[in-house]
């Protein structure tokens, strides 16, 4: 199969992302902002600031928060309030709906797969009334120098835990879409609950996967968040005003249960 492009977002979208739980916009990210991102991504990578992120969530007692956190990164602020991307998840979500947190990296060529998964965030996985959506940017694009990423349309219905798939590694399932060739820039919108993959290409030969992931909820139930320092993300992002006066309940931290570690 062969993925599904679009741009803008039309009605028919709307129902197409309610039956596969996937959508790929392919260039959605202004060229210039791409740039920036890469550069702010080096910077994440190489100054040490993603180790200290993820020490921080590894060993919250040890570390706290870190020093600087993605929303703190002119870009990286820029893409959480991005205002084409935050109407795009109103259309399909509704206009009321959360962020839930930022990851960014630079994955070297040699970075293994990551096994079938999803990453909606429930404890323990009960029902899907509610919509979280992941919003996966690749600032290179995708092609044959990098790692894939493969979807299983219309999993995001099942309720199942995250890693019911896992022992499947990354092998091929009947039925996914693989999306491995994308321009620089480009965006895949999914359904939280959606099980994906990333898949290696084969040898260690290539380049470096740039890629940010922003993830949303909608408001209505309480949702876990995934990094101890939650609040002090939102209240940053709060005071930078990546909001833009328009999404009243994009940092609020009411729509957040406490943290807890998971197992």
């Amino acid at each position: 199969m062969t993925p599904q492009t679009l741009l803008p977002l039309r009605s028919t979208d709307l129902d197409r992302f309610t039956e596969d739980g996937y959508l790929v916009l392919p260039g959605f990210l202004p060229d210039e902002l791409a740039a920036r991102l890469r550069r702010e991504a080096d910077r994440w990578v190489d100054d040490g600031l993603r180790a200290r992120s993820i020490a921080a969530v590894l060993d919250p007692d040890a570390h706290g928060t870190p020093p600087v956190v993605e929303v703190e990164l002119p870009a990286h602020g820029e893409l959480v309030g991005h205002p084409p991307l935050l109407e795009l998840l109103a259309g399909l979500m509704g206009p009321s709906f959360a962020f839930h947190h930022l990851h960014s990296d630079r994955q070297a060529p040699d970075t293994p797969g990551k096994a079938w998964h999803h990453d909606y965030e429930q404890r323990p996985q009960t029902d899907r009334r509610y919509a979280m959506i992941h919003t996966l940017h690749y600032l290179d694009g995708l092609d044959r120098g990098t790692s894939s990423l493969a979807v299983l349309p219309g999993s995001h219905r099942e309720v199942a835990d995250k890693d019911a798939r896992a022992g499947l590694g990354t092998r091929e399932l009947p039925g996914e879409v693989v999306v491995d060739r994308l321009p620089p820039g480009s965006t895949v919108v999914l359904h939280s609950a959606l099980f994906h993959a990333r898949r290696r290409r084969p040898g260690s030969a290539g380049k470096d996967r740039y890629f940010v992931d922003a993830s949303y909820c909608e408001t209505g139930r309480l949702w876990p968040p995934v990094k101890p320092y939650w609040r002090s993300v939102l209240r940053r992002a709060q005071d930078l005003g990546l909001d833009h006066g328009r999404w009243p309940e994009l940092f609020a931290e009411r729509h957040f249960t406490e943290y807890t570690r998971p197992a």
